[in-house]
């Protein structure tokens, strides 16, 4: 099996929703079922096989995040010294030249990207076209709506 990028930080966030599953909402559906089983017949019984559904989810669920947490490549940013360089789990600051308008998005894993709160994946035609490049570099992404133009104010390693 290959290895992917992630941050500590998306690592950390993982293992606790891992921990979460395993201690406090699996023995919820165990003690569920024991309950709906007391209710009789289980063929008709509805709380039964949603109860039984939801332990499917949720030990798939678990199986997912445990084999991603195996075969996670982990990188720490902050112990990477700053070269300016935009590489893996870098925030940068984005200056768009037709508009003027900055952004900031941290670089991330395809599980922790979440746009609403910056963080864009690795393989995202953003990150892509970002990854390699320095300070002051202009770039151009091609996007749904066209090719934007973009110059790199800034990258940190946070």
């Amino acid at each position: 099996m290959s290895q992917y990028p992630m941050t500590v930080e998306g690592a950390d966030r993982l293992r606790e929703e891992l921990n979460h599953l395993k201690t406090v909402k699996r023995p919820r559906i165990v003690a569920d079922i024991a309950d709906a089983r007391e209710h009789g017949d289980l063929k008709e019984n509805a709380e039964y096989h949603a109860a039984r559904e939801e332990q499917g989810f949720c030990e798939g669920r678990i199986q997912e995040i445990e084999g991603k947490l195996g075969n996670a490549q982990i990188i720490d940013i902050k112990a990477i010294p700053n070269s300016g360089k935009v590489i893996f789990g870098t925030t940068v600051t984005l200056l768009n030249i037709d508009t003027e308008v900055e952004v900031t998005y941290q670089i991330v894993g395809d599980d922790e990207a979440d746009i609403k709160q910056n963080r864009i994946s690795v393989n995202s035609p953003i990150a892509r076209g970002l990854i390699g490049k320095t300070v002051d570099s202009e770039i151009e992404i091609k996007t749904p709506g066209g090719l934007v133009e973009y110059e790199i104010v800034s990258v940190d390693h946070i």
